[in-house]
């Protein structure tokens, strides 16, 4: 950290794999109106707010009106919001955002002390550090492995409506417009999508809009692989129920997808979880099986991986394979290193590159995912890596402390949108066995930014 343009140039920025859709259809301006809003931290954001305006009239969500192209249009344009931009325009936007993000972070950096540019001072449009270009995803179409659908009101006010939200709760417009035209999602996700919403409208129980109001029916989540297994998710909220009417609800929705309606979905396995927050993990309140295999299983770099309910897998497998060989270039592991992976999910990036390195270090939250990459290594024959359940912040320092041996660390970090805990980013700077840094971001301004820096 002595020399931050050169700490800088060692950071790989490459987004998370999922790569947007493309579609011939573009009106004119749409190319330079994204392209110019790059430099405004996302052209997500210009899209919203132009979606989010178009609603401010309509405040009761029971008089939206019936489903029709201008509310598709409106929610690809949040989900997807280059979809209007041929492919090439689409990376060529995205390259745009990621020039305008890093000349952002060379002018925070040369705000330090000691930080100073040892080459001639660059014209406006020039960086100091290396931008590769965008590396293009193998697939394109309906790439997600995994997508979340939420229960709420549709424009045509029915509350047991399965899709994704539009506006805001503090504008009173929210809306859940079905997904099945979102190019992105798969079919499969979208059928279970769509069967799950039948059940749920012949279902005497009412979802869960408002925690405080009521409802037991919540979010269905889809995890799918390349071999056409399907898992779904359903997540459930109590409120008073007994556990005999608990289990009433398990045994209805098991057989609709059993031998009801449902079981066109052909699902794998099929998970409920009780859930009283926005977010539970598996510790929280169990994924509880109620048919089908407990784990979904995908081919990755050579790998068998084994994917549990609650862990973490990257959206766009194919772009996860050149996202993850780009990885091994960028970080220079050798027989001499050691591999620490932070944030691991379910191991992926460290047993991919296990042949090449000493050894692999790798730190998850989510124990569930750590229980996938120790299977995951144990199936794969890896001997040379070892997973810690936990936060980074709590086991990093002691284990950057007993690898004090003078042997070189190579350091992989992968963290949720919210970025690393402080801690972490001081253990990794207090650590002078770390010779390369490679930090992986889907969201790179904001907190990520902040990591960066530091």
């Amino acid at each position: 950290m002595h020399k931050p343009r050169c700490f800088l140039s060692r950071v790989g920025f490459f987004s998370k794999s999922g790569l947007l859709y493309w579609c011939p259809r573009k009106p004119p301006d749409w190319s330079q109106l994204l392209l110019g809003s790059a430099c405004k931290r996302t052209f997500t954001h210009v899209i919203t707010k132009r979606c989010q305006r178009g609603q401010k009239s309509q405040k009761k969500p029971s008089h939206l009106g019936p489903l029709d192209s201008s509310w598709q249009e409106r929610l690809a344009d949040v989900v997807t919001p280059l979809w209007r931009l041929s492919y090439e325009e689409q990376l060529k936007v995205k390259f745009e955002a990621q020039k305008k993000i890093l000349q952002r972070l060379e002018s925070y950096l040369q705000m330090f002390n000691g930080f100073k540019v040892t080459t001639a001072a660059p014209k406006l449009e020039e960086l100091c550090c290396l931008l590769q270009p965008i590396i293009p995803s193998p697939v394109i179409d309906g790439y997600r492995n995994k997508s979340t659908f939420s229960v709420n009101r549709g424009p045509d006010g029915n509350p047991k409506t399965v899709g994704y939200y539009l506006g805001t709760w503090r504008g009173r417009n929210m809306v859940c417009v079905r997904s099945n035209h979102l190019k992105n999602i798969p079919e499969k996700h979208s059928q279970v999508a769509q069967y799950y919403e039948v059940f749920l409208r012949q279902s005497p129980l009412e979802p869960c809009l408002l925690f405080h109001e009521g409802g037991h029916w919540r979010e269905l989540i889809v995890r799918t692989n390349s071999q056409g297994h399907t898992m779904a998710i359903i997540t459930f909220h109590p409120q008073e129920l007994s556990k005999e009417e608990l289990c009433v609800q398990k045994e209805t929705v098991k057989e609709f997808f059993i031998k009801g309606p449902g079981a066109v979905c052909n699902l794998t396995s099929l998970y409920f979880q009780e859930s009283t927050r926005t977010r539970c993990s598996h510790q929280q309140s169990p994924f509880q099986l109620l048919f089908g295999e407990p784990h979904i299983f995908e081919e990755l770099l050579g790998l068998k991986v084994r994917i549990s309910p609650d862990a973490f897998f990257q959206i766009n497998t194919a772009g996860a394979e050149v996202l993850y060989r780009t990885i091994g270039k960028l970080s220079g592991v050798n027989s001499n290193t050691i591999l620490l992976d932070i944030c691991c999910g379910t191991g992926v990036i460290g047993l991919s590159l296990a042949k090449y390195t000493s050894q692999v270090l790798g730190i998850e939250l989510v124990e569930q995912a750590v229980e996938d990459a120790r299977w995951t290594a144990a199936f794969n024959g890896i001997t040379n890596c070892e997973f810690y359940a936990g936060q980074a912040e709590k086991i990093l320092p002691q284990l950057l402390k007993s690898k004090e041996n003078g042997q070189l660390i190579v350091a992989v970090v992968n963290p949720a949108r919210g970025g690393l805990h402080y801690q972490v980013v001081q253990a990794i700077r207090n650590c002078r066995a770390i010779c390369t840094l490679v930090f992986i971001s889907c969201k790179p301004y904001g907190e990520t930014t902040r990591n960066i820096i530091e």
